[in-house]
């Protein structure tokens, strides 16, 4: 048993296992949500929901607790004020694609990224926007079968135009001998 435990109440030991399973997600935010109204919290989880991505807000001791755990460092000195994770168990690239959708639509101060986890390492603000900025799993799979395609597509069209090619010519010597 880690000296983290020993000092925490027997109760509390549910809910920092519980946190170690939710930083160890493909996909982790850490946000501060400072004065963020309850409209905006509301379209915050909405955005969340659409996105698959479950969003909770957390207590700093038992989630630096199970950070530490976990060896993720970086993430203690970012785990003041009122804080949430967004979590995607599927998806590394979720979350951070649900928080740009959302502050594309709303313009506030109020909710900012604090970090990331991906991979089991701990990333800043800038790594989880440039996170947010690739492609979808899906948009993704799309780009490598439309590539894949590609050189098929253009064989069948050259195989295709000597065939029709061919058929022509073939045309062609049938007029001429019975015009002969």
């Amino acid at each position: 048993m880690s000296d983290y435990k020993l000092k925490i109440r027997p109760e509390k030991v549910a809910i920092v296992e519980e946190m170690k399973e939710r930083l160890s997600s493909k996909g982790v935010a850490l946000l501060s949500f400072n004065k963020l109204t309850v409209k905006d919290a509301t379209q915050l989880r909405r955005v969340f929901r659409e996105h698959g991505v479950e969003y909770k807000v957390i207590k700093n001791t038992l989630t630096r607790i199970a950070a530490n755990e976990l060896g993720y460092e970086g993430l203690d000195e970012l785990l003041t004020g009122a804080n949430g994770l967004a979590i995607s168990k599927d998806d590394p690239v979720a979350p951070a694609a649900a928080l740009k959708a959302f502050l594309k639509d709303k313009k506030t101060q109020s909710l900012q990224v604090k970090a990331g986890v991906l991979d089991g390492k701990v990333i800043g603000p800038a790594e989880m926007q440039a996170l947010a900025d690739l492609p979808s799993r899906e948009q993704l799979l799309a780009m490598v079968v439309s590539a894949m395609q590609a050189p098929i597509t253009s064989l069948a069209r050259a195989l295709n135009g000597n065939i029709q090619n061919l058929a022509y010519a073939l045309e062609a010597v049938r007029k001429q001998k019975e015009s002969a």
